[in-house]
């Protein structure tokens, strides 16, 4: 990691040259991008492939993709080959040299999260990402992300399988998130992606249909940032004392979407969605971010993490006289 580059950070151990991290399910498994003409995986610090199961799946019915105001609902269904093909087939083919490669582990069972982070352990992959979104079969579907008990229990199995750098990707969809990310931590965890996405619906009025194939689906884009930018600033408060990084997501478009979550208490920012429409968005939130730390006399991105002013350091300062 260069002392020059003021982009640079350290995220549990791995230099990432941007702290823009591409979110999983947007980019295919790294490969989709590098057919854009005028985009380089060194524009991004890291990429995070898509989610990945113990076996092929198809995914959902369509339709999967649907348009919302100032966002998008998806229900893919975590459609792909499977962890073999992708560790034996894909892995290989990726330019390790050029950004970090993060793999994105889901399941439907405690055991299928172990198995797949195992073989992904043994792979040239730089970190793995926990989705703990996804429904538990046999726990009668309910949700691994929305319990705290759960969530720790899939981090500590995943941990005891592989010494790689754990991130576990946190759901916006529970009561209390800051005691889910204490839990995570706790059970070993390294980093957390803060947050996945909001459940929503579309419904067509005209049949009085939903619109999406799966009923529900994830929304993402500008309309869920506001809340995604209080939940990192929630778990941060829990994981800054342990020095805990975090990826913050959650309808970032523009470098000032980026230092809000820098500021909030991101280690590095995640972007999805944008990519669909503006497929350079990385070079102009890089050149962003370059300009806001040279007008506000910083040396570094890593200068404006955790810095948010509350108004309590006012209220706590001293009074003289």
């Amino acid at each position: 990691m260069s002392p020059a580059n003021p982009l640079a950070v350290d995220f549990c151990g791995l230099p990432f040259s941007s702290p823009i991290v591409l979110l999983s399910g947007c980019v295919g498994f790294g490969e989709e991008y590098t057919r854009v003409e005028g985009f380089s995986n060194r524009d991004a610090g890291a990429i995070v492939l898509k989610g990945t199961t113990g076996k092929a799946r198809l995914g959902n019915p369509p339709h999967r993709v649907c348009e919302t105001p100032m966002g998008m609902l998806n229900a893919i269904g975590l459609q792909n080959p499977g962890v073999d093909h992708v560790v034996a087939k894909i892995l290989p083919d990726l330019d390790f040299a050029e950004t970090r490669f993060v793999a994105n582990v889901s399941g439907s069972t405690l055991e299928e999260y172990v198995e797949v982070t195992r073989r992904f352990d043994d792979s040239p992959i730089d970190a793995i990402e926990i989705n703990i979104s996804c429904p538990n079969v046999k726990e009668g579907g309910v949700v691994f992300g929305n319990s705290p008990d759960m969530s720790a229990r899939v981090v500590a199995a995943c941990r005891a399988v592989t010494k790689k750098p754990l991130i576990t990707k946190l759901s916006p969809n529970q009561t209390d998130i800051r005691e889910n990310a204490r839990r995570c931590i706790e059970a070993g965890t390294d980093a957390l992606a803060v947050i996945n996405t909001v459940m929503g619906m579309a419904i067509d009025v005209t049949t009085r249909r939903p619109i999406l194939g799966n009923v529900q689906g994830g929304l993402s884009g500008p309309a869920i940032k506001p809340i995604a930018l209080l939940k990192v600033h929630q778990v941060h408060e829990v994981a800054g004392p342990h020095r805990i990084p975090i990826i913050g997501q959650g309808g970032i478009v523009n470098a000032k979407d980026a230092i809000e979550f820098l500021i909030a208490g991101a280690t590095a920012v995640g972007i999805g969605t944008a990519l669909f429409y503006d497929p350079m968005v990385c070079k102009k939130v890089n050149a962003g971010i370059t300009d806001y730390l040279r007008a506000h006399g910083l040396a570094s991105v890593r200068d404006l993490v955790g810095s948010l002013r509350t108004g309590r350091e006012v209220l706590d300062a001293p009074v003289s006289g």
